[in-house]
């Protein structure tokens, strides 16, 4: 099943696809700019010192102060929430993000969004699609498996998706593949995207080895690990990871077992504020001229 959505076009009709840009802004927040596209993923903007609530209770205090706040976003197009949790969706975002835009994530997301009064929201189950055109390009956004903990608390936690995004031309080439893990664990579900989704350009994967009450709720260094080997992305960029308390396993931890793995190619490691900016293959420029 997919859904169509037709976005505005930008004034300038001369969208670049041969180059596009990865911001990090923090925790799981980037801002992806790409084919006259402009996406943010998981909006949380709060501050070095605030609490986030976690559910039944429990709170998590940030440790990190996010690169830009709200009110410096640029015009975006959507936004891609893998699930709904503070850290990914916090209350400045509840009060400051435009209740009308378009956010794909989970039904039960949805549900919750639209009890804050967000109108936007586009619910996937898992394997569906929602495809988004704006000016001369196309973009599929596909939503993944993911499993926030191990099956003891699993049913407690909420439904969490990964998603791949497909920027393509008006008539259907691809031109980019990128991967978000989302808050997942390893487990057998995700042996299915390589298969779906072979020729992964460029992922960003969900680390912090996330622990509450001494249980694992996100990858750690090793899963980490474990994730690239397995989807087989060019260039892999870690997010998620020492912004909380509850996150467990540091960054150095996920470094050395890259380098230990034999990975460290394929890696492009980020501080808050930082920019990531990528070109397209010529092969794939070239299918686009003319």
């Amino acid at each position: 099943m997919s859904n169509t959505f037709q976005l505005s076009a930008s004034a300038d009709s001369n969208t670049d696809f041969n180059t596009g840009s990865v911001f990090f802004v923090g925790t799981a927040t980037v801002i992806l700019r790409y084919a006259g596209f402009t996406i943010l993923t998981d909006p949380n903007f709060l501050h070095a010192g605030d609490h986030v609530h976690l559910g039944y209770g429990l709170t998590s205090e940030r440790l990190t102060e996010p690169a830009i706040n709200i009110e410096d976003l640029p015009p975006v197009d959507l936004c891609v929430l893998s699930h709904y949790h503070g850290d990914h969706f916090d209350q400045i975002v509840e009060e400051k993000l435009d209740k009308n835009l378009p956010i794909v994530t989970t039904n039960h997301a949805v549900g919750e969004l639209e009890a804050r009064d967000f109108r936007g929201g586009i619910g996937l189950d898992t394997w569906e699609t929602a495809e988004f055109t704006k000016g001369e390009a196309r973009l599929r956004i596909t939503s993944l498996p993911g499993k926030h903990g191990p099956a003891m608390v699993d049913f407690a936690l909420p439904d969490v998706m990964g998603s791949i995004l497909d920027f393509e031309t008006g008539t259907g080439e691809r031109l980019l593949r990128l991967y978000i893990s989302g808050d997942t664990l390893i487990f057998d579900d995700l042996k299915e995207i390589p298969n779906r989704f072979p020729e992964i350009d460029l992922a960003l994967i969900h680390l912090g080895g996330t622990r509450i009450l001494g249980v694992m709720l996100t990858m750690d260094d090793k899963q980490g690990v474990e994730i690239i080997q397995l989807v087989r992305p060019e260039k892999v960029i870690p997010i998620h990871y020492n912004d909380y308390d509850v996150f467990k396993s540091p960054l150095e931890d996920f470094k050395r077992a890259v380098e230990e793995a034999g990975l460290t190619e394929k890696l492009i490691y980020l501080s808050h504020g930082e920019t990531y900016n990528f070109e397209i293959p010529s092969s794939r420029r070239m299918k686009t001229s003319g």
